[in-house]
């Protein structure tokens, strides 16, 4: 059973950075492309970025294109989101999820494994 945990959100100023880190166990890391979801009060779960297994390939949002960046440590299983530039829209739950293919996807029925979630918070 994969079990994924997200780490590193919290509340931050308009303009600022955080970084957030989801950690894999119990599973299979190897060969699956991860990505980010979030999700706003009210509003449905949407993609943010994914990557591929090997990291080569990335692929982002519209919405947070150039100022969010995915990555993947695949020794130590985790995947990471540093987010610059936040924007009080960028305020939700951020959940991390392992794709079953090796190829990116933003389609949330491709991903079999979620993570609890962590608050991101952003004041203007």
């Amino acid at each position: 059973q994969v079990q994924l945990v997200e780490s590193g959100g919290g509340l931050v100023q308009a303009g600022g950075s955080l970084r957030l880190s989801c950690a894999a166990s119990g599973g299979t890391f190897t060969g699956h492309a991860m990505g980010w979801f979030r999700q706003a009060p009210g509003r449905e779960r949407e993609f943010v970025a994914a990557l591929s297994w090997t990291g080569g390939v990335t692929y982002y949002a519209d919405s947070v294109r150039g100022r969010f960046t995915i990555s993947r440590d695949n020794v130590k299983n985790v995947v990471y989101l540093q987010m610059n530039s936040l924007k009080p829209e960028d305020t939700a739950v951020y959940y991390c999820a392992r794709d079953r293919e090796a190829y990116y996807s933003n389609i949330a029925g491709r991903y079999d494994y979620w993570g609890q979630g962590t608050q991101v918070t952003v004041s203007s």
